[in-house]
């Protein structure tokens, strides 16, 4: 289950974080501005969590294997249809609206739900650690795959072969069958609460609350350098080729950093780790910003930002279960995802609107540090001792 999980999240994670190459040559083709772009991917990411309780509840409930065949298909055909437009409504549409609705079906929140679920809690979150190094591994491959597979013919061409490598999800989909056990009466007469119990209980968690709040920065993050990392660079006089070697290398070594957050999540204090990761990222912003931009900078600071990348995955998702249990952890990771995604909509599409009104990205950048050193702030304080469910009892 944790290899074929792994490898859905490299397929579908690979071909997400290489629709920031796509920009640029749909941007000459169709005649579409960064903004616009930078919209539908916001809209794409806003989708992504927005469906993603309701997707994880599904899971839960009829099986992680179902859901991802049922995704794969909608983001196949998302692809495909991209590839078809000629105009911004076009693009809004497919590659936004549909493919940030399949998102949710293939990625961690359906896959994590269903490995959380047979793995032992000592081992859980190096679980976690190597599904997340999955979406690692396919921006390390996928994205410069892609960019080869635009340089050799065009976008259009290219997003039809993502969209046929997404159709393999169908068949590993069968590795992530089964879903969460009905709670079987309890010798007290009492079975376990439902899936608004556990949301409502969690929503007076105020842990739970800084969870959201932390994570909405990890989004911001993702999607404004996923997005527009790439044109940055451009815009610097940097071939296109350093902007995907980029992203390679920022899915290159998150895969070494999913492992290690992976790890720090089975021994030390989540929370604390997760504010540590937050100010290294704050710390790798600023010294990126400060020094001289060249290729060598570039490639550092996607080596150095890649590390700290997906690490925030293993360790919310793990203190989501360690405080709630993980008899609906795909429902609620899916609600502290969908902050995860608001994060992204801001990231990629204000990144877009803020360049198009000042002619650069510096209003992104500073942002995004003011952001990282907040989220830094918000996780020391939670509560994460476990929370006991509330039972409901019937009367025989």
């Amino acid at each position: 289950m944790v290899a074929c999980g792994a490898a859905i999240v490299t397929l579908s994670m690979g071909a997400r974080q290489a629709f920031g190459l796509f920009m640029l040559p749909m941007a000459q083709d169709i005649a579409i501005n960064r903004e616009t772009f930078g919209l539908a991917i916001a809209i794409q990411n806003l989708l992504f969590g927005l469906v993603q309780p309701s997707v994880g509840a599904l899971a839960d409930r009829y099986g992680a294997g179902r859901t991802i065949v049922i995704g794969a298909i909608v983001y196949a055909a998302g692809l495909a249809l991209t590839a078809t437009v000629g105009s911004s409504l076009g693009v809004t549409l497919t590659l936004g609206t549909l493919v940030g609705v399949a998102l949710a079906g293939t990625t961690f929140v359906v896959v994590l739900g269903a490995v959380g679920r047979v793995v032992p809690e000592n081992q859980r979150g190096k679980a976690f650690g190597i599904v997340t190094a999955g979406g690692s591994i396919g921006q390390f491959l996928v994205v410069p795959f892609t960019q080869e597979i635009i340089n050799l013919s065009d976008w259009r061409t290219t997003m039809l072969v993502l969209a046929g490598l997404m159709m393999i999800m169908i068949a590993l989909a069968r590795g992530v069958t089964g879903r969460a056990e009905p709670q079987a009466l309890a010798a007290d007469g009492s079975i376990g609460e439902g899936s608004w119990a556990a949301l409502k209980r969690a929503s007076q968690h105020s842990g739970f609350l800084l969870l959201n709040a932390g994570f909405f920065v990890c989004g911001f993050h993702i999607a404004f350098l996923s997005t527009h990392l790439p044109a940055y660079l451009a815009d610097a006089g940097l071939s296109g080729s350093i902007g995907a070697a980029s992203l390679a290398l920022i899915g290159l070594f998150n895969i070494f950093g999913s492992f290690f957050f992976g790890y720090c999540s089975d021994h030390y204090s989540k929370k604390h780790v997760l504010s540590y990761l937050y100010f290294a990222r704050a710390v790798v912003i600023v010294i990126f910003l400060l020094v001289p931009l060249s290729t060598t900078s570039a490639l550092m600071f996607a080596s150095a930002i890649g590390f700290l990348w997906l690490g925030t995955v293993p360790l919310t998702s793990g203190l989501v279960g360690q405080i709630f249990g993980v008899r609906h952890l795909s429902l609620l990771f899916g609600v502290v995802f969908m902050s995860h995604q608001f994060g992204s909509f801001f990231g990629a599409w204000a990144a877009g609107w803020s360049y198009r009104v000042t002619g650069s990205y510096d209003e992104a950048w500073m942002a995004s540090i003011v952001l990282a050193l907040l989220a830094a702030a918000l996780h020391w304080p939670i509560r994460d001792t476990p929370v006991a469910p509330v039972r409901r009892t019937i009367k025989v």
